[in-house]
């Protein structure tokens, strides 16, 4: 147990941090579609990000969940930046307005240590066919509270990996290395640059957000052995390894990375791979169901690897969309019945029947990679998704301890304001109109006022 600085921000404090920080913005997006009714009785209020799984999700509640158990549930189904916002009222003020809201990894654990969530450890213990021990262990491991409580459940995950054009490496006689070292990557995405006219070596984000430029280079910061903070949060952004790291990414896709890097994130890589712009994608793991979509013209053209390293033995990142019950939910009981369907083994089944087995949402299940139906439909990219996923480690992603557990980021409710600013720096330094050290500098003076924070925790 960690005792409290005299500089430590008092629990309301926290709280009251955690309300205001996370509500920066990852992506843009639009209005789609909202519920009506309040809870109670026999009806939930569901609040969600908009993405097509959760959309699908939507067409087959009505149909399924609530004729099977006759529990309404009114969405509201908002962008991301949206959806955050108002997540994060509603629980900071325990409002009670919504039973269920989607979460990530990331602000799971922060909502659970402000007691806004209920904790769903007696609900699966209740419910063996939920079986929570198929969901995959570094999931449960990221939607626990301190106490080691469970707060979340999976709808779907995703670590990261390395996606390379198989064609156009056989072409110029490069192989790729069943576990690759950044080097080595460095070293293909030189000699595939020009393979073709006007294709580049590497796609890597460099658009600033916590969530976009932020999630791979941390994670190449974390394998050359840097980290944001120490364990005592002793602010590292100026550290030989996290300098090395950051030149390194800022190198690498100046010399060899797609054109208009500084503007380009999740969206502007995936088009840039789909339409043979780039040799190599370095990304989320989710991106190979588009890439080997019916219309990719990169269908069956594509290899995977794992995440390239360099001190560690893995680097990929954990990532979920997952599902919390509001502790002041009216209807918790009916909550978790949504909960356990919509995360459930039957939905996925539900979801391979109804709209085939490509749009299933996997990731975080064990029975999803034996599944033959799934392992046929995704051959390409199951097995390597399964295996960044297992191979990830949110408590210890470095070569030494952390204060606070995440991987593509740190868990702390400040992040998103602080990764937002130190990204807007390093993408400042990919698009040439400051250097890295520069960046690291002023990065570097926003992580030391955390540290003043937490320093003594």
């Amino acid at each position: 147990m960690r005792t409290q600085s005299r500089r430590r921000p008092p629990r309301a404090t926290l709280a009251m941090a955690a309300a205001g920080t996370l509500l920066a913005p990852l992506l843009s997006g639009c209005w789609v579609g909202a519920g009506g009714a309040g809870s109670g009785g026999d009806a939930i209020n569901v609040l969600m990000v908009n993405n097509p799984q959760m959309v699908e999700l939507q067409k087959l509640t009505r149909a399924h969940f609530t004729k099977e158990t006759g529990i309404k549930v009114n969405f509201t189904v908002l962008p991301e930046n949206d959806v955050r916002d108002k997540i994060s009222q509603d629980f900071a003020n325990q409002a009670g307005q919504y039973d269920v809201a989607t979460l990530s990894n990331y602000e799971i654990p922060i909502y659970a240590r402000n007691g806004w969530l209920h904790e769903m450890n007696s609900y699966v213990t209740k419910d063996p066919a939920y079986d929570e021990q198929d969901v995959l262990g570094p999931m449960r491991q990221s939607l626990s509270g301190d106490d080691g409580k469970l707060y979340g459940q999976p709808f779907y995950g995703e670590s990261s990996f390395l996606m390379y054009r198989k064609d156009v490496f056989e072409k110029k006689g490069l192989t790729m290395p069943a576990h690759p070292t950044w080097q080595q990557v460095a070293d293909l995405a030189a000699k595939a640059d020009g393979a073709e006219p006007g294709m580049k070596g590497i796609c890597l984000r460099g658009l600033p957000g916590w969530g976009e430029v932020m999630a791979p280079l941390t994670t190449v910061v974390n394998t050359f052995g840097g980290t944001w903070f120490d364990k005592d949060w002793k602010a590292r952004l100026d550290s030989p390894a996290f300098e090395k790291a950051t030149k390194f990414y800022v190198d690498l896709v100046r010399e060899h990375g797609e054109s208009g890097a500084a503007q380009s994130g999740f969206a502007e890589c995936l088009n840039n791979m789909t339409q043979g712009k780039v040799a190599m994608w370095y990304d989320a793991t989710s991106a190979a169901g588009s890439l080997e979509a019916a219309n990719s013209p990169v269908k069956g053209k594509v290899g995977y690897a794992p995440a390239p390293v360099d001190k560690t033995e893995s680097s990929g990142w954990l990532y979920t969309w997952a599902w919390g019950i509001q502790n002041a939910s009216r209807n918790p009981d009916d909550a978790w019945k949504f909960v356990s369907w919509a995360s459930g083994k039957g939905y996925e089944e539900l979801v391979g029947d109804k709209a085939g087995w490509s749009n299933v949402p996997a990731g975080k299940r064990a029975s999803t990679y034996a599944n033959a139906d799934y392992r046929k439909e995704a051959a390409a990219f199951q097995e390597m998704t399964k295996e960044a996923i297992e191979g990830a480690r949110p408590d210890d992603p470095g070569v030494q301890p952390r204060p606070a557990p995440g991987i593509q980021f740190v868990g702390i409710p400040e992040f998103t304001d602080l990764g937002t600013k130190v990204s807007q720096e390093i993408s400042a330094a990919i698009a040439g109109r400051q250097s890295v050290d520069s960046a690291l500098k002023k990065s570097q003076a926003l992580a030391e006022k955390i540290s003043e924070e937490y320093e003594g925790r």
